[in-house]
Formats: structure tokens, C-alpha cells, sequence
């Protein structure tokens, strides 16, 4: 059995929930899983870029599952118990962090801060965080309304981090020189 790519059902600007709830698309919630949506895309473009070796490559495909678990975690009516999601938990959180302190042992402290860019692994990085700090409001602004898991919000924020040091490193593995933001220059 093929399922089709269309259904109308959104025609009039519903969409349904894990769990069959009928919900606006502009909700809260649908704000908050589109983004991550969006931010999982973001994160294949900075794949498809020239720097990202085998290991960066391995850790954006780690976060990319971890992103669609998040995803139809965010997805799920209330009352939903149609099947086990996979969880964020304070491991992927921790995984993220590892890797931010590995990078962070090879580059110059920072002095200043960093304009964006400088080469397309480098800006991709850029767009993924501060789609990733976009994405971190939106689940904070659903959290006023209902109650979701810290882990979700402490690895959403952690991965912001990630990307930041990221592009750092990617800088120095194609040895260019940051940007650097300076005020009145």
C-alpha cells in the first residue's frame, strides 16, 4: 500500500496531530515541530557542503534522527498513545556537549564576536544556529502552554551551541581567518 502525498485535509488550514487531534496550522505546536522540521533540512544543506568530513558528517546525521525524534515528539496530541516515541533525554544533551568541548580545545578564545561567513560550510552552520535559536523560542513559547519535557529545551539550546563552534572549527580546518565583529571600526 502507497500513501499519497496529498490528502486536502489542510486546504482550510487544519492539520491533524499524532493522535488524530485537529489543530490550526498556525498553533503553537505546529510552529514548533515545523521548525525543527525546517532546522533538520537546514542541517542536510550543511552536510552537502565542501569541509564536512567523515566524522562531522557522522555527528549531523546523529543529530538529524535526534532532530525527527524531537519532531514527532512535538507532533503528538496530548493523549497520545498510539505507539513509543523515541526520547530526548539528557544523554543527547551530554553527546552534544562533548563534542562542543572536543572543538573548543583546538580554537583560539574568543575576543570578539564573529560575523557569519567567510565560506558556505562556515555560513551553513551559521544559518543552522540561529534557525536552531528560532527553533528553541518557538518550543519555549508552546512550553507556556503546555508542559514538555526540560530535556527538550536544554538539547535544543545545547545544539545552537554546537553549530556556533562548529563553524569555529570548520574555519580552522580550511584555515581561514574569522571575522571579527569590530564596533566602530
Amino acid at each position: 500500500m502507497s500513501l499519497k502525498i496529498y490528502t486536502k485535509t489542510g486546504d482550510k488550514g487544519k492539520t491533524f496531530l499524532l493522535g488524530g487531534e485537529k489543530v490550526d496550522k498556525s498553533d503553537l505546536q505546529i510552529e514548533a515541530y515545523g521548525n525543527v522540521d525546517e532546522l533538520n533540512s537546514f542541517v542536510g544543506l550543511l552536510q552537502n557542503q565542501s569541509g564536512i568530513n567523515d566524522s562531522i558528517m557522522a555527528q549531523l546525521t546523529w543529530i538529524q534522527e535526534n532532530l525527527f525524534s524531537l519532531g514527532s515528539i512535538l507532533a503528538c496530541s496530548t493523549d497520545f498513545k498510539g505507539m513509543k516515541l523515541p526520547e530526548i533525554t539528557i544523554k543527547q544533551t551530554r553527546q552534544l556537549e562533548t563534542w562542543i568541548d572536543k572543538y573548543e580545545e583546538d580554537l583560539p578564545k574568543l575576543t570578539s564576536f564573529i560575523l557569519p561567513g567567510g565560506h558556505p560550510s562556515v555560513s551553513a552552520c551559521h544559518i543552522c544556529r540561529t534557525v536552531c535559536r528560532r527553533t528553541e523560542r518557538s518550543i519555549v513559547k508552546w512550553s507556556n502552554h503546555k508542559k514538555i519535557d526540560e530535556n527538550i529545551t536544554s538539547f535544543i539550546n545545547r545544539l545552537s551551541d554546537y553549530f556556533f563552534i562548529l563553524a569555529r572549527a570548520i574555519s580552522k580546518n580550511l584555515n581561514l581567518e574569522e571575522t571579527l565583529w569590530i564596533v566602530n571600526k
